[in-house]
């Protein structure tokens, strides 16, 4: 068992809370994945077609900046990556955070949390972005336990 990252974004501190359970069962370095510019409330706003995530989510294309520069993965050998879900895939940062640093070879287990879907086609949306790393669909995990993180995080060791 190698070394393990908890790399995650979190727009309003759900996935945060997750991400901090599994970095202590997973006995895990955890980095947030910060956007350069944070997203206020009405950026959030799914219902508006003009919010920034909604432009964002609607043009496969669009990769919003990282605040924070390195995550230094090379040190890992798995990472744990959280999100919430947007639109039934992952939001263009977790593109911009594959992109951006050389996963090959790497094992990279997805976790969410989500409003009421599921993961769609998050991990063939990811795959592009990190070609040479195993992408593997993980777990939603909005209201987990810690000891069902630890079932769970003991079911993908």
């Amino acid at each position: 068992m190698g070394k393990k990252l908890v790399a995650y974004f979190s727009a309003s501190g759900t996935t945060r809370k997750i991400a901090e359970i599994i970095a202590q069962v997973a006995e895990a370095d955890l980095y947030e994945i910060m956007p350069k510019q944070p997203y206020s409330k009405a950026d959030l706003n799914w219902m508006d077609k003009k919010s920034r995530s909604s432009v964002e989510m609607s043009d496969k294309k669009f990769r919003p900046e990282i605040s924070n520069p390195d995550a230094q993965v090379e040190k890992y050998d798995e990472i744990i990556l959280g999100f919430p879900i947007w639109w039934y895939i992952a939001p263009t940062i977790i593109n911009t955070f594959l992109e951006k640093y050389d996963f090959s070879g790497k094992k990279i287990v997805l976790f969410a949390t989500s409003g009421g879907s599921g993961f769609g086609n998050t991990v063939s949306e990811l795959k592009p972005s990190a070609p040479d790393a195993e992408i593997v669909e993980g777990k939603v995990l909005n209201k987990a336990t810690k000891q069902e993180i630890a079932e769970w995080i003991k079911s993908i060791s």
